[in-house]
């Protein structure tokens, strides 16, 4: 089973960019992280007209386009509820850690990226269910303050709170990293 951790934030807050910053300290860590990013919007994984597209337009539920480098799957809802949180972190390879970033009502451990020269308000005041915020200024609240530009603090805060990738120093590569498996 996978920890699972949330990243939430207003648009344009910088969740995407912790994150990138985020990853390559977690895989020192010799932690396997998987990432779930939630959009609002349609999205297109592969140009108009290509042939896994023309599958999909045709009616296909699914198209697997693989290569000797990755593979992606493409799944139609046709009108089906959005499967839940919990429902597509199963569909995962097995991983130490999932990274979501969206999903604020999801039921998960998370922190907020906030920054308050953007002028939006901060989502830990409408939700008391945020661990910590990660910002760019000094706040005034009782949630503990984590600095945006320090990926790897932020990095350490997940994995303390989770009780993974402990003990893994955040300057190893990932071939000395030793791996770590949850329970």
């Amino acid at each position: 089973m996978s920890a699972v951790f949330g990243i939430a934030g207003r648009s344009g807050s910088g969740k995407t960019t912790l994150i990138e910053a985020m990853l390559p300290l977690l895989a020192a860590r010799g932690l396997r992280v998987s990432v779930i990013k939630h959009s609002h919007h349609d999205f297109q994984m592969e140009p108009p007209g290509k042939d896994s597209a023309r599958f999909r337009l045709a009616g296909a539920q699914e198209v697997m386009v693989a290569s000797p480098y990755r593979y992606a799957i493409v799944h139609e809802l046709r009108n089906a509820p959005e499967p839940t949180l919990a429902e597509q972190v199963a569909r995962l390879s097995p991983a130490d850690l999932v990274l979501v970033e969206g999903f604020k009502q999801a039921a998960i451990p998370r922190i907020e990226v906030y920054r308050p020269a953007l002028g939006k308000p901060p989502l830990h005041t409408e939700d008391g269910s945020f661990l910590a915020v990660v910002t760019d200024a000094p706040l005034d609240i009782a949630l503990p303050c984590l600095p945006l530009n320090d990926p790897a603090q932020v990095a350490d805060f997940v994995c303390r709170t989770l009780g993974v990738g402990q003990g893994q120093g955040l300057g190893r590569s990932p071939a000395e990293a030793p791996s770590q498996t949850l329970r």
